[in-house]
């Protein structure tokens, strides 16, 4: 066995015994000799050298004890292994004390399990103790190695029929005893698959563990007179999951893939017949999924982390395949192991199958969190793949989403509520798939390019089915703020010049591109123009946001004509005072400004996705829970909130870019010192950054920027265009 050494017990019993009778004479001689040295005048050095080994030893001493006591245990309870050789018989024992508790502790652990497998309900509290053990790789081993993956499965299976005896009974101790203790005996065991079935960690348990698991999934397996399905009983698993350490793309490649794939072929001809009008007259029309155990059981969410112990049985079930979503989610690789994948046979991917032939299943139980959080981290990173399912989510939703709205004159309505709400609990989780690749809202709008597949038709339906979520709503605005912020930062600051080019991170080139009027530099009327063709380009996207968001309010018969309160929010924690992180200052006003609102870390943000950022910015303008910007109070509409974070982030770049330097700050009431200058904007009253928007709107220029985002932005019938509405002059959608 790797990592083992072997030893005799009563040899090592002897040599434990003599080496802490040695250390102790070597500190008895040390003492002596160092009396003696002293008493002659001569130098004690040998002595200290002997006390120091003396030191060694009695360390020495104290680690073969520590092994001493764990060999006895561990031959106490038949836990370590003999092995015969010429040289008599040893035992086995890991080189590391670490290893030698983890085998130990890990083998006891797992022969508890085993004794609940079996319906012993007291083992569950012996097992119970281990909890805290999960994090060591070596009692994870042990643990799975005794139980195997057999034991993973009856052991749930086990827990279930006995929770569901109690409630047979009506013995609501019992229920409540065992409903706590399943959760937290399925969560140890929950994190312990985790780690044993992740190639990467010390604790995996090979690969024929995970075909293992696959082979006990789809087999029958009984306890207490009840039959049921392993996959039943290890979804309990997958749900009682907290996230740590998250489920590896090698399990969801091997049992992940195959329970998608089980379930539909035990349920692809009943649903089928369902759809049909046979199904549909005497029958549901339901598309029923196969529940996990405890649905099964009829326990509810008894064993569910987070639900209520006491009282009546919840009756709200989730399938195995939702509970496999729980665990996807816990990590990218898994979640992109899961869905970005075509089975053997068939012709449409996992993706495409679930949000939309096995999307009614999911809907029958109501129970979308798994899935929409699954989605959330499957499409919300900046690489390739999570580029890609981005792009399929928005295509596929858009496709459905437009079944259900129809053109009446200049508005959208709803023509099948039933297509527009089956696919509204997917909205946020679309909302923020695009959040995350906001930028393609400028190359499909402007340059009217396609992305993987989504032309910008699909993505105006796409925006009105995530737009009607008032989070979806919130999470766009804060990532489009983020790629316009950015955009901005793009201006060249006044002054530059081929010369100091470079420290601004600028191109002699670039310098003789921004000097429009070739008088060899960068003037203010060069940085103004630059912001004002950018604030032109990003009025388009907030256009396509926002009036969306207005069509989809008005086609559920909601009010349009009042400002989100998330918009609000936004607009009165003035998010669109920060630049962008790490960026350069080269506005001589703009020294000290930010101050602590720019602290913290607040550089490190730099490459994080706009989606991602936009969440970072509203934790740090909303910390200390005071309104910067008082006329969030006043805002009659979300196009009017919209073009106040223009006016923030329009009048941060004139200061950052030295646009707002040499004006005139006498008597602001945002200035402060002598000369005056503009006061921490941490330190402003709400009146005081009004005064200041309003200074640099009239005195700094901002005013005729804001007019060029609004000729952009007030244009809705650029938006009705691609929902296929009338373009009425009369709107008053954008005015």
């Amino acid at each position: 066995m790797n990592g083992f050494s072997g030893v005799k017990q009563a040899e090592f019993d002897t040599m434990a015994s003599k080496h802490t009778q040695a250390a102790g004479q070597l500190e008895e001689l040390a003492q002596k000799l160092h009396r003696e040295l002293q008493g002659a005048g001569l130098d004690t050095a040998p002595a200290s050298r002997l006390r120091k080994l003396a030191a060694q030893v009695t360390t020495q001493a104290e680690d073969l004890r520590r092994r001493q006591k764990l060999v006895h245990e561990l031959q106490r309870q038949k836990v370590a292994f003999g092995r015969s050789t010429p040289a008599g018989n040893y035992v086995e024992l890991p080189d590391r004390l670490e290893a030698a508790k983890g085998l130990l502790d890990g083998t006891l652990a797992g022969r508890a399990a085993s004794k609940v497998a079996d319906g012993d309900e007291k083992a569950l509290a012996e097992l119970e103790k281990y909890a805290s053990r999960t994090g060591d790789s070596e009692f994870v081993k042990a643990f799975l190695g005794t139980i195997g993956a057999r034991g993973v499965t009856r052991m749930s299976g086990s827990l279930a029929t006995m929770l569901r005896d109690a409630v047979t009974r009506g013995d609501s101790d019992r229920k409540n005893r065992l409903s706590t203790s399943g959760r937290n005996v399925l969560s140890t065991l929950s994190t312990a698959l985790a780690k044993g079935t992740n190639p990467k960690d010390p604790a995996y348990q090979g690969d024929d563990f995970l075909e293992d698991l696959v082979k006990e999934g789809r087999a029958q397996h009984g306890a207490d007179g009840r039959k049921y399905l392993g996959y039943q009983a290890q979804a309990l698993i997958w749900r009682a999951h907290d996230g740590e350490p998250p489920y590896s793309k090698e399990f969801m490649e091997v049992v992940g893939r195959d329970v998608i794939v089980y379930e539909r072929e035990q349920r692809e001809d009943t649903w089928a017949a369902s759809k049909d009008w046979l199904g549909r007259t005497f029958g549901t029309g339901a598309q029923v999924p196969i529940v996990d155990l405890a649905g099964s059981l009829s326990l509810g969410a008894l064993l569910r982390p987070g639900a209520p112990t006491k009282g009546p049985v919840m009756q709200k079930s989730s399938s195995m395949v939702e509970n496999l979503f729980h665990a996807a989610k816990s990590s990218r690789e898994a979640s992109h192991a899961l869905l970005d994948h075509t089975p053997p046979g068939w012709d449409e991917s996992v993706l495409h199958y679930l949000l939309t032939t096995r999307w009614g299943a999911s809907q029958y139980l109501d129970d979308y969190e798994p899935i929409n959080e699954m989605l959330i981290t499957a499409t919300t990173g900046q690489d390739a793949t999570s580029y890609k399912l981005a792009a399929r989510v928005t295509k596929i939703l858009s496709n459905e989403a437009r079944a259900a709205f129809q053109s009446n004159g200049e508005q959208l309505e709803i023509k099948d509520r039933e297509v527009f709400y089956k696919y509204a609990p997917l909205s946020y989780a679309l909302s923020r798939a695009i959040s995350a690749n906001i930028d393609q809202l400028s190359e499909l709008y402007l340059n009217h390019a396609t992305w993987d597949g989504v032309a910008p038709e699909d993505m105006s339906y796409a925006l009105v089915l995530a737009g009607s979520n008032n989070k979806g709503f919130e999470a766009l605005v804060r990532a489009q703020t983020e790629h316009m912020r950015a955009a901005l930062n793009g201006a060249p600051p006044v002054g530059l010049n081929a010369s100091n080019a470079k420290r601004f991170g600028f191109s002699p080139a670039d310098v003789e591109r921004f000097d429009l009027n070739g008088n060899g530099y960068v003037d203010k009327s060069d940085t103004i123009q630059f912001l004002k063709d950018r604030a032109a380009e990003e009025a388009t996207p907030f256009n396509q946001i926002v009036e969306t968001r207005r069509q989809a309010l008005i086609a559920q018969g909601l009010d349009d004509k009042k400002a989100d309160e998330e918009l609000k929010g936004m607009v009165a924690d003035a998010i669109g005072l920060l630049p962008v992180p790490g960026a350069k200052q080269a506005g001589t006003l703009a020294a000290g400004t930010f101050g602590e609102l720019i602290g913290k870390g607040y550089e490190h943000l730099a490459g994080v996705g706009y989606d991602k950022l936009g969440e970072q910015v509203a934790l740090r303008m909303s910390a200390d829970g005071r309104d910067l910007d008082e006329t969030y109070r006043t805002l009659a509409d979300n196009r009017l909130g919209t073009e106040r974070l223009a006016e923030q982030m329009l009048a941060t770049s004139l200061l950052t870019k030295g646009a707002l330097d040499g004006l005139d700050l006498e008597g602001g009431s945002f200035t402060t010192g002598n000369p005056p200058r503009i006061k921490p904007f941490s330190t402003m009253s709400t009146h005081e950054y009004s005064q200041y928007l309003a200074w640099a709107r009239t005195a700094g220029g901002s005013s005729e920027i804001i007019s060029s985002f609004e000729n952009s932005f007030r244009q809705p019938s650029k938006v009705h265009d691609y929902l296929d509405l009338d373009n009425d002059s009369s709107s008053g959608g954008g005015t």
